[in-house]
């Protein structure tokens, strides 16, 4: 056509067919790069070349105790009931401390690298030396809600994207017929501040986590029996047309897109969803390795999880969060890791809980060569206190100091990088972010985390807020 007999309803009309076609390319493309391609993404190339694929992000919500755990520090037994130089009358989010209290359990070394590591995790101990510890993790806030969700999205409030949005985002999905984002929730119940610690925030709805766990299969995944399978493909069609007729009207409007994605998924997910949570096509051998029917029912419904966990990474679901425990309970360190007046009694009933099962998971990684490509993170909101909470035989939170830890693509197994004080205060050889964590995360997955934005209220958002450097020293 010449230019000068276009009209306006004819250039009105050829735009319409113009954004058709940028959606079919984009379709396209998604289908291409599905195949789990490491330098192209659905949103451009990846910065660099990639060690990881996909990521298994294990929480343990409550604060888990870095020298209960984690680092051992011989110097809370040495001053075992004296007071805490310098902070005698230090009072901490639920009040006074008392003095200085050992771990109730022993510590050992464990594998070539000699890690000490806590009696109450042997299974785990397995892994000594394909582990890197972070000793010197610090956060800014101290309580579990605030504190989760800066622990999964580098920001203390809510509305932010969680890491596997932005991984979501960055990366796109390797598997068109399964979410891109899985959060697998305790059988306890969610984690403090509950869905934010996966929400998509500012990004398309699209990035958020899909809820999936054993014992919460995804609902409605199945059509009734009394529609005919011809009558339900009549009415996609016609909710697919509708929706485009709509979606080209209000291109700007996510929500919608993110719906008709859904959609879309579900329909695929009724094929592959059941076959992926369906734990009876698993060996009686691998049940017994992660304890599925162990007499302790919390334990067998996370091992079920760490089970389920594992189906999902070996499907290419780029991200997984895996929670061990769930939210703050009336009683203190009852579902959760929050063990304010018990220490003992809650980590031995916690303990077990977590320690076969994800052992297990992580054997599995190793042996399948999937670990070769997949990245292991263990992270819990902050720590505690090197003393004993006054009056009681527990432990007040603590942000100055905790521990988290990666496993591997990319990382050097084997290593402490960092360390809290002789007692287990404060972090104070290279202390470490938040934002340092992530920012080391998304390099293994071939981003640089100053790069890797999103434009939101004026300004360019990022995972790692305003802040991060690397942590070099963890990178193989």
């Amino acid at each position: 056509m010449n230019i000068h007999d276009m009209t306006r309803r004819r250039f009105l009309n050829d735009i319409t067919t113009g954004l058709a076609g940028v959606g079919l390319v984009d379709l396209i493309s998604q289908s291409l790069w599905a195949d789990g391609s490491t330098q192209q993404s659905v949103r451009g190339t990846t910065h660099h070349a990639p060690k990881a694929k996909r990521v298994l992000q294990i929480f343990c919500p409550g604060a888990a105790s870095h020298m209960d755990l984690w680092e051992h520090k011989p110097s809370l037994e040495k001053y075992h009931g004296k007071p805490l130089p310098g902070e005698e009358n230090f009072v901490s989010f639920q009040g006074k401390n008392g003095n200085l209290m050992q771990s109730p359990w022993k510590f050992s070394p464990a594998g070539e690298s000699g890690k000490m590591f806590s009696s109450m995790l042997p299974q785990m101990s397995k892994h000594a030396d394909d582990i890197a510890f972070i000793h010197s993790m610090h956060s800014e806030l101290n309580t579990h809600g605030p504190g989760c969700v800066f622990m999964n999205t580098g920001h203390p409030t809510e509305g932010f994207p969680a890491a596997g949005a932005w991984a979501s985002y960055a990366l796109g999905s390797a598997n068109e017929n399964l979410p891109t984002y899985v959060a697998i929730s305790d059988i306890r119940g969610e984690p403090p501040n509950g869905k934010a610690n996966w929400t998509n925030g500012f990004l398309p709805a699209k990035h958020q986590a899909i809820m999936m766990s054993d014992h919460r299969p995804i609902r409605n995944i199945s059509p009734p029996a009394s529609i005919k399978s011809d009558e339900e493909a009549a009415t996609r069609e016609l909710l697919r047309k509708l929706n485009q007729q709509y979606a080209t009207a209000n291109a700007k409007e996510s929500d919608l897109q993110a719906r008709i994605a859904a959609y879309e998924l579900s329909g695929r997910m009724q094929v592959s969803a059941p076959q992926v949570s369906d734990l009876s096509r698993e060996s009686e051998q691998a049940h017994k390795a992660y304890g599925t029917n162990d007499e302790n029912k919390l334990k067998a419904a996370y091992a079920r999880n760490c089970l389920l966990a594992r189906r999902l990474l070996e499907r290419d679901v780029r991200y997984v969060n895996l929670y061990c425990a769930s939210r703050a309970s009336g009683v203190d360190g009852l579902l959760n890791w929050d063990a304010h007046k018990t220490l003992k009694s809650d980590y031995e009933r916690h303990c077990p809980i977590f320690d076969q099962p994800t052992a297990a998971l992580l054997t599995d990684l190793k042996q399948s060569g999937l670990l070769e490509d997949t990245l292991v993170l263990w992270t819990t909101e902050f720590g505690r206190m090197p003393t004993h909470q006054a009056g009681t035989a527990g432990r007040d939170h603590n942000p100055d100091g905790f521990t988290c830890w990666m496993m591997g693509a990319g990382v050097k197994g084997g290593i402490s990088y960092g360390a809290t004080d002789e007692f287990g205060r404060r972090a104070e050889v290279n202390p470490t972010t938040v934002w340092d964590f992530y920012a080391t995360v998304l390099h293994l997955l071939g981003f640089d985390h100053e790069r890797l934005t999103w434009y939101h209220n004026g300004l360019d958002r990022r995972l790692t807020d305003v802040h991060g450097s690397m942590i070099k020293n963890i990178l193989s």
